[in-house]
């Protein structure tokens, strides 16, 4: 956003557990901070299941936002919106580290797309909402896979939370904001 009386630009990143109301809240966040606005999903429509939940997901957003798939190159794109859009959000990045650790990336290579990620971010213009599943408050994974996303997921959290000068969790329905502080359940716009 550019102007006299422009909010200063706002990162977020909300994590959470499936369903627990973190992609409706980064999306009213998203609304209330401009009306050009991006998606960029991560997912990859694998099969019937998946394509339909996609599909269900496009309709929900409306014309509210442009809806932009990118399962791979999510710093160059994020790069790309840059002066085109108000506020981005990114939903999700453990699907996104999924799709890197599926194509056989290794890890230090993911590490390095995670830090493209977080120089994108902090370089980018509009403001931007990511938004990422927390995994690893479970048990340990029985494979080795399982083991090496949660460990990739944990450090893309705690690099990307770095990058956002606000933090929040989903949880039972409720969002904290974490940071800035205090500590509280917010409403919808992040209040």
């Amino acid at each position: 956003m550019s102007g006299h009386g422009a909010a200063p630009r706002r990162v977020a990143l909300i994590g959470g557990g499936v369903r627990s109301g973190k992609s409706a809240f980064a999306l009213s966040l998203a609304r209330s901070l401009g009306e050009r606005r991006a998606f960029i999903a991560t997912a990859e429509p694998f099969d019937d299941e998946m394509r339909a939940r996609i599909d269900a997901h496009v309709r929900e957003r409306g014309d509210a936002f442009a809806t932009l798939e990118e399962p791979i190159a999510l710093p160059e794109r994020v790069a790309a919106l840059s002066g085109a859009v108000d506020v981005v959000v990114i939903d999700c990045l453990t699907l996104w580290l999924s799709n890197l650790l599926l194509r056989d990336e290794p890890e230090g290579r993911i590490q390095e797309r995670i830090e493209a990620l977080a120089a994108a971010v902090e370089a980018a213009s509009p403001h931007v909402v990511l938004v990422s599943n927390e995994v690893g408050m479970g048990v340990v994974p029985e494979s080795r896979l399982g083991r090496v996303f949660r460990d990739v997921a944990g450090r893309a959290h705690q690099r990307l939370g770095r990058s956002a000068g606000e933090l929040y969790v989903a949880v039972m329905g409720a969002i904290l904001r974490l940071r800035p502080g205090p500590v509280a359940v917010v409403g919808e716009d992040g209040r």
